[in-house]
């Protein structure tokens, strides 16, 4: 995320802690050249002994003279913490009103709002979710990126610096497979009564999710499902930019999942249709990517034909089956519901 880092310190951060942590509050502060205070200011970073190095080879952005004007340098600790902060919490926002929105727009069937298990007030219920979740979110990932862009993770930049011959195309299935190993097993643990209730059901209060159910977790919850992510890159290499466009991936699949257009009919694919399963039933397709895990695991249910079928994907027969199973499920995960559906009379008529 060194790449980000730059764009964003170049762009915005260089004058932001300019004007908010100017060089001269730290002027008049001395302290004596064999002082530990001297020691620990070398590690967090000092104004006057930063250095400019590009975060990559392949393009240079030269600083402004506002980098060099703030009592926190670009590498000053307390500095890339904050600037991380606000980056996943601004462009995690950004991206996912803007991926919501066009799935929203063009791809979610709007007939799901007649579907009995439709909440009243869903999306607006959903997005208010996601904006308390994610600066929480945001800030327990903070210690990941700080900590790769301090040299402790495995990322490189150029394909001279790849371990071997084709790792480059090899560390995209790589990182599918890790990460879709441990969060299968992270969120059917998300799943045991011990936590459900607390960490996992605030997601599953969505039966028949919008697109923007996609990032309406718990924070905990979500920040948990996200660890693998960050995780790869201190036990794997992984190219730079490979990073910055997997994190953009991820963002855009977990709105995927989440759009009710039942494309992939794949005994592979852990697509929107197995996804829907999950919501629906509780206890099935807890996979991100594919349904290896969920097979392996016994937990793999293969979604209702009828759901790709357009004739039937949003039958009263369908939606009456639907709801008289999943009523019988919910009955044994969470006991009482207390969800507040769009239609109740609807509801109580297809039970």
């Amino acid at each position: 995320m060194d790449i980000v880092l730059e764009v964003w310190d170049t762009f915005l951060g260089d004058r932001l802690y300019a004007t908010l942590v100017p060089a001269s509050l730290s002027s008049s502060i001395t302290f004596p050249s064999d002082s530990v205070f001297n020691g620990t200011l070398s590690f967090f970073g000092q104004p006057d002994s930063y250095v400019y190095e590009p975060a990559t080879k392949f393009f240079r952005l030269e600083p402004s003279k506002y980098a060099y004007l703030s009592a926190w340098p670009r590498d000053n600790i307390y500095r890339q913490s904050v600037s991380f902060f606000l980056i996943t919490w601004i462009f995690g926002l950004f991206i996912y009103f803007i991926c919501a929105s066009l799935s929203y727009m063009f791809v979610w069937d709007k007939t799901t709002i007649k579907h009995p298990k439709y909440l009243k007030n869903q999306i607006r219920l959903e997005i208010a979710q996601t904006m308390r979740s994610m600066p929480v979110m945001s800030i327990l990932t903070v210690p990941f990126f700080v900590a790769e862009v301090r040299g402790y993770a495995k990322l490189y930049d150029s394909v001279s610096d790849e371990p071997f011959p084709y790792y480059s195309i090899l560390q995209f299935p790589l990182f599918i497979a890790f990460t879709d190993f441990f969060i299968y097993w992270i969120h059917r643990g998300l799943h045991h009564p011990l936590v459900y209730k607390t960490l996992h059901k605030p997601h599953h209060k969505w039966i028949m999710p919008s697109p923007f159910a996609s990032h309406a977790f718990h924070p905990v919850d979500g920040w948990a499902q996200s660890v693998p992510y960050h995780v790869f890159p201190f036990v794997f290499p992984l190219q730079k930019f490979a990073y910055v466009i997997l994190f953009g991936f991820i963002n855009f699949w977990t709105v995927l999942i989440h759009d009710g257009e039942y494309v992939a009919n794949s005994p592979v694919i852990n697509g929107a249709a197995c996804h829907t399963m999950h919501h629906l039933y509780f206890n099935y397709n807890y996979g991100q990517f594919t349904t290896l895990w969920d097979r392996l695991g016994g937990s793999y249910r293969k979604p209702n034909d009828e759901l790709f079928r357009r004739e039937t994907k949003m039958a009263e027969q369908e939606w009456k089956k639907q709801t008289k199973e999943m009523e019988a499920i919910l009955k044994t995960v969470e006991g009482t519901d207390d969800r507040s559906y769009v239609n109740e009379e609807t509801a109580k008529k297809n039970l």
